[in-house]
């Protein structure tokens, strides 16, 4: 499969080729969802891609430096596809190819711009962008239904959780991250999932998001060692690279539209786990 042409068939894609790309993209997820967590399998390198938000040259651009298409790597995307750029159409479709094309190497977590009944965020351009380039507003309800089955989570055993935005304050069990969205909204796993942030703090506070909480290390450390994971990995802020709680937090970005570089990992996960610093230093920062 070439990269480019890939790009280009994104780029000319028309309406009936993209619902076609949702409806096979559905039946794989409905097929392999169990529940809101997958479980990925230390073997080869995983690729982990943050937000995105429409930013088509940023995808294309790790895509062809990690050589996804010529190795058995994994990827992971850890949400917030559209919105913001002007190619979040592209971005939706190239990822449904994805896929589409490679469902057992591909993973797509929710993130809080792919949002549930009741987390609208805002400004929300999405819709525009795919009837702009589409003529039909079919297409905006049927990535919503996608949306439905997306994880919210991901856990390399022993190793690493992935989220988009942060981990559940009150989380007593890894149940309670397989189920998170059957739980919304009478219990605000799912919100936090999606909104969360860490800072350098005790507990937790209110985000000033409006959605969400601000989490500290001592959050971290308990729901860690909850999930039988040692650093949590997620996205949710423009900022390249970040560590936070003392590396038990690797916050990585991976669109331009904000201004800031973007950044993506490529992460070996049959050696030995990686603490936030240890990613950090080997993070491709573009």
């Amino acid at each position: 499969m070439d990269l480019r042409e890939l790009i280009e068939a994104a780029k000319n894609s028309r309406k009936e080729e993209i619902l076609g790309r949702i409806e096979n993209v559905l039946k794989i997820l409905k097929k392999e969802k169990k529940d809101d967590l997958v479980i990925i399998q230390p073997k080869n390198s995983l690729i982990v891609v943050g937000d995105l938000h429409g930013d088509l040259k940023s995808l294309t651009f790790i895509l062809e430096h990690s050589n996804f298409l010529e190795t058995k790597d994994k990827i992971i995307f850890l949400g917030d596809y559209g919105d913001r750029g002007e190619y979040s159409a592209e971005v939706y479709y190239l990822l449904l190819t994805l896929k589409e094309n490679f469902p057992g190497r591909v993973f797509l977590l929710r993130g809080n711009h792919e949002f549930p009944k009741g987390l609208e965020v805002y400004p929300h351009d999405l819709p525009f962008w795919l009837a702009k380039k589409y003529k039909s507003e079919e297409v905006y309800e049927r990535i919503k239904e996608f949306w439905s089955y997306l994880y919210t989570s991901a856990l390399v055993e022993e190793k690493y959780l992935f989220v988009h935005g942060g981990i559940p304050v009150n989380l007593d069990s890894i149940e309670e991250l397989k189920n998170a969205s059957k739980f919304h909204p009478e219990k605000s796993f799912l919100e936090e999932i999606l909104w969360n942030d860490p800072d350098e703090i005790e507990n937790f506070f209110p985000s000033p998001r409006g959605a969400g909480k601000i989490f500290g290390k001592n959050i971290t450390e308990r729901v860690l060692r909850i999930v039988r994971a040692k650093t949590l990995i997620r996205s949710h802020e423009p900022v390249g690279i970040k560590v936070n709680h003392s590396g038990l937090v690797l916050t990585i970005s991976s669109t331009k539209v904000y201004g800031t570089y973007a950044a993506y990992l490529k992460i070996n996960l049959e050696e030995e786990v990686k603490n936030a610093f240890e990613l950090a230093e080997i993070a491709f920062r573009f």
